[in-house]
């Protein structure tokens, strides 16, 4: 089962996606296809995973109808210049296999090299040219979404960003959503790292009888968050959607927020000087 949230463009898109990161070649097809077969609907891909292919190749082999399945990739950082911005759209499309791209975002907006704006235009084209659907940001801090609207008059429909309980982006969120655009979830379960080790989260867990990832990924939910985790097993892919059957209290969700932290970000990655190219 998954639900679906209203883009301010009106393109509906699921409330739970599925990650790729490092699922490449003939493994991440299967893994891929699995999780189309078990109910995923969203794939999140970049050009910098290296697996658009891979990603094609999934969707190709599902049963599941290509207008089904909202799939989505990435402008690097080394692609910005519009010329360049441009071809490497045209790039992912042919990679993936597909007539077009639900929706594609720029993936950091890489400010010491100021050439995000240009890459905005080109993805502004692209979504003219009928290459795009709908058209994002990845790594965008207010300062720079807000560039984008003085000078070209046009928002994001998305803007995902690192948000985990460590991490809850509450200041980004709350401007995304008086800008209506959606915050949509990278790394959501911290990289299942030490985040599903956490006390307060493994008590809530255990009163509701739910997995960790589950509380974590119900708590986006009712913060009107899109999360994309990753699962290469079956069993935890399907943990990962079965997260619609029940509601967190308010005083449940106060909890999970105040584990938020101000360096909470995994790899200290701040939009407002980290480049990734």
């Amino acid at each position: 089962m998954n639900e679906y949230y209203e883009l301010s463009d009106g393109f509906q898109i699921p409330k739970i996606g599925f990650g790729t990161y490092s699922l490449n070649g003939s493994y991440g097809v299967r893994v891929m296809e699995q999780a189309l077969s078990v109910g995923y609907r969203l794939l999140d891909t970049a050009f910098n995973y290296e697996n658009e292919g891979a990603v094609g190749q999934a969707i190709r082999n599902s049963s599941v109808p290509r207008d089904q399945i909202t799939v989505t990739s990435k402008l690097p950082g080394r692609h910005h210049e519009y010329k360049e911005a441009f071809v490497t759209i045209e790039e992912s499309v042919i990679r993936l296999g597909v007539d077009y791209i639900d929706l594609y975002l720029i993936h950091w907006p890489n400010p010491i090299q100021d050439q995000y704006v240009e890459a905005w235009r080109a993805l502004i084209d692209a979504q003219k040219a009928g290459l795009i659907r709908s058209i994002g940001v990845s790594n965008f801090l207010p300062e720079h979404i807000d560039r984008l609207e003085h000078e070209t008059g046009i928002l994001p429909v998305i803007n995902q960003v690192e948000l985990h309980p460590n991490f809850n982006q509450k200041t980004q969120r709350e401007y995304d959503t008086s800008k209506q655009i959606l915050t949509e979830a990278w790394s959501p379960l911290g990289r299942a790292r030490e985040i599903i080790k956490d006390p307060v989260l493994g008590e809530i867990a255990q009163n509701r009888n739910k997995s960790i990832p589950q509380i974590i990924l119900r708590w986006n939910l009712q913060q009107n968050v899109l999360s994309i985790p990753k699962a290469s097993h079956i069993a935890r892919q399907k943990n990962n959607l079965d997260v619609f059957d029940f509601e967190l209290t308010s005083e449940e969700m106060a909890l999970i927020n105040s584990l938020t932290k101000e360096d909470g970000r995994i790899q200290q990655q701040d939009p407002a000087v980290y480049e990734e190219f």
